[in-house]
């Protein structure tokens, strides 16, 4: 049976991390032409060197992948991206500034670096967005809202180009990845907070996306994270009430005790 991937041209960033290295075997698996962006470059691998928060690396590297692939491209999947605790509270540092380069203005420089090639194409953009595009976690700010930005991004574009182009934010809840590390580094954890979803789902969705005829505009991993996203467009007051209730709990278990950026936290959910 001929895959709808067969010979589909595509480009992913952040190729050579958890998400990116999966998905790509997966599309090669089904037929399609994988090229890749990232930090790390691997020839044996089809990846070149790019620095996503770089201007004229971006464009660099998104021209050297569509030569790679031919002269062409169907699919960008924009999936770099890094993570990190940061509160809302404090002004935005080099942390959370880095944080928006790579996740926000990085997705929006490929894309627009491969625009007039998808154009020609009529392909798409998959962006690999997050739950929380739609529910806010606290000490979460920076990609929660570099997310949400991401998401926003895709509607515009969608707005500007989609008679020729299929625009889709895909949004995993919490994947087990190195993206959290400086999250537990901190002191911090989702664990309790937000359920995770299995590496091979969020792969399975990619793919799906990549070469679906209809991929749909937002769209979660698994049932619970369909539900999640429901209730957080249409009653955003009862997530509210969802996330501070096992937040407090969270607190009253000392969870947080160790984590320094968790103070206001545990001065204002304390018993």
């Amino acid at each position: 049976m001929t895959s709808a991937l067969e010979h589909r041209r595509v480009l992913i960033t952040g190729a050579s991390g958890a998400f990116g290295s999966a998905v790509s075997d997966a599309l090669r698996a089904r037929g399609a032409e994988v090229a890749g962006l990232d930090l790390r470059p691997d020839d044996e691998r089809g990846v070149i060197a790019c620095d996503v928060t770089d201007d004229s690396s971006a464009q660099a590297g998104v021209e050297a992948a569509i030569e790679r692939l031919g002269g062409g491209l169907d699919v960008l999947v924009n999936n770099a991206g890094i993570g990190g605790p940061a509160s809302s509270g404090s002004p935005p540092d080099a942390t959370v500034k880095r944080m928006f380069e790579v996740n926000t203005f990085g997705a929006w420089r490929i894309t627009a670096a491969a625009l007039p090639a998808l154009l020609e194409a009529r392909g798409r953009v998959v962006f690999v967005a997050s739950r929380m595009s739609f529910i806010g976690l606290p000490l979460g700010a920076a990609y929660g809202v570099s997310k949400r930005a991401v998401t926003a991004y895709a509607d515009a574009l969608r707005a500007e180009y989609g008679t020729h182009l299929k625009v889709t934010c895909v949004h995993p809840a919490m994947v087990k990845t190195p993206i959290h590390e400086p999250t537990r580094a901190a002191g911090l954890s989702l664990e309790g907070v937000s359920k995770e979803e299995p590496l091979e789902d969020v792969v399975a969705t990619i793919v799906r996306v990549c070469g679906s005829e209809r991929p749909g505009r937002d769209v979660p991993v698994t049932r619970a994270g369909a539900l999640q996203l429901f209730v957080a467009r249409h009653f955003p007051r009862v997530v509210d009430r969802v996330v501070a209730r096992q937040i407090r709990r969270r607190v009253a278990s000392g969870a947080f005790d160790d984590a320094p950026l968790a103070e206001g936290l545990r001065r204002r959910h304390a018993p």
